[in-house]
């Protein structure tokens, strides 16, 4: 009898763990209108690359005046943290001169809109060597081309975490930025901004709903603002990840560099669909239960669109 009721249990097990191999990732709605995952579980830079992945490596803004940009920036790491687990890792240093100061920015397709999109990142508000105080910025966002001044079709999604302050201010804050357009010399933007003043050091889900007029900004799960009007994005967008410095408040030039880290665990989209921080958790989870390192059925744009990886 015991022989049989451990069968008929174990029966039932392997029944359950079958259904749980067949269930989707992700809500039914949002699979059909296509969604995007990357754990960045790559062995290497050529990897990441091939995975649909462009390094930028072209000057320009934003940041330092003539800093670089480069592949050499980025890494592909074991997390110390969870065992079996992979990081991507941007790196950014400055000896205070624009010739000795290098920054990193990753980017994927041009074909996000409308949708979900979330991504899980460590902050850091100190160097990992050099002197601490350099204005540095870490960021994740969404963005289009800005074609010339005051482009009507520029869009850009933005979070960014200043650990050391800058923009004219010392205060450590997180910053959740919504662009209509912008001029960049002299200086000239229009856009809607939301500010978490204190350290975030440590890890963090920032989180970005994108629908009917309005987007919503959330932080682990709490949404911190809402904004919308003329300040929609308009155009399909490149998700986006960049470490770089404000050109404004550099320390002084020194022999030994300043070097800064941001760690990125994953980044997912669900295309024309609202999931809420703990729907985002769960398909995250489902994903890496089954081992899927990366999802992409998120449609190209009609017609395609070149990320070119240079803003």
């Amino acid at each position: 009898m015991t022989v049989v009721l451990r069968k008929s249990w174990l029966n039932r097990v392997l029944h359950v763990v079958a259904l749980l191999a067949t269930m989707p990732l992700v809500p039914a709605a949002a699979a059909a209108a296509g969604t995007f995952f990357d754990d960045f579980s790559y062995a290497d830079t050529a990897a990441l690359k091939a995975g649909g992945w462009t390094p930028r490596d072209k000057p320009g803004h934003p940041g330092v005046p003539g800093a670089r940009w480069g592949e050499g920036q980025l890494q592909l790491i074991d997390d110390a943290g969870q065992p079996g687990n992979r990081l991507l890792r941007l790196r950014a240093s400055t000896d205070g001169s624009g010739a000795g100061t290098a920054q990193a920015q990753l980017c994927h397709a041009r074909k996000y809109l409308a949708g979900t999109y979330a991504a899980r990142l460590r902050f850091s508000d100190a160097p990992v060597s050099g002197v601490d105080g350099d204005p540095v910025i870490q960021t994740f966002y969404a963005v289009a081309p800005l074609r010339y001044d005051f482009d009507p079709e520029y869009s850009e999604l933005d979070w960014e975490y200043l650990g050391n302050g800058g923009w004219g201010s010392e205060k450590t804050r997180l910053y959740g930025v919504s662009w209509q357009t912008v001029r960049l010399d002299p200086w000239q933007a229009h856009n809607q901004s939301h500010e978490e003043f204190g350290s975030l050091q440590g890890w963090h889900v920032l989180m970005m709903q994108v629908a009917d007029g309005r987007v919503r900004l959330f932080v682990d799960g709490r949404q911190v603002a809402q904004h919308g009007g003329r300040n929609y994005p308009v155009a399909p967008m490149a998700i986006a990840f960049n470490l770089w410095f404000s050109p404004g408040g550099l320390l002084p030039p020194s022999s030994e560099p300043r070097v800064y880290e941001q760690d990125v665990d994953w980044v997912f989209h669900a295309r024309d669909q609202l999931l809420s921080a703990a729907e985002v958790q769960a398909v995250v989870q489902g994903y890496r239960q089954r081992g899927l390192g990366r999802e992409d059925t998120v449609p190209a744009a009609e017609p395609p669109l070149a990320s070119h990886c240079d803003f």
